[in-house]
């Protein structure tokens, strides 16, 4: 798994594990809801300022985002 596709799965978990939909999500980063859709499709890969605003709305750390898992 690439890490395009490791952000894309962890941008997801964490989102759903929050209970927040994209829509909502996007308007805590203060982006558009369908680039939170193409991030998690991974059409797209994020800036840093919007990796770090990503992970502020979901009050996690940016490193959480991108680390890989174990499995």
């Amino acid at each position: 798994m690439d890490i395009r596709e490791t952000f894309a799965r962890n941008l997801r978990l964490a989102r759903q594990e929050k209970g927040l939909s994209q829509e909502e999500l996007a308007h805590l980063a203060d982006i558009d809801r369908t680039y939170v859709s193409s991030l998690e499709r991974c059409v797209y890969s994020p800036s840093i300022e919007v990796l770090d605003r990503l992970a502020k709305a979901l009050n996690v750390e940016a490193a959480d985002l991108i680390k890989r898992s174990d499995k």
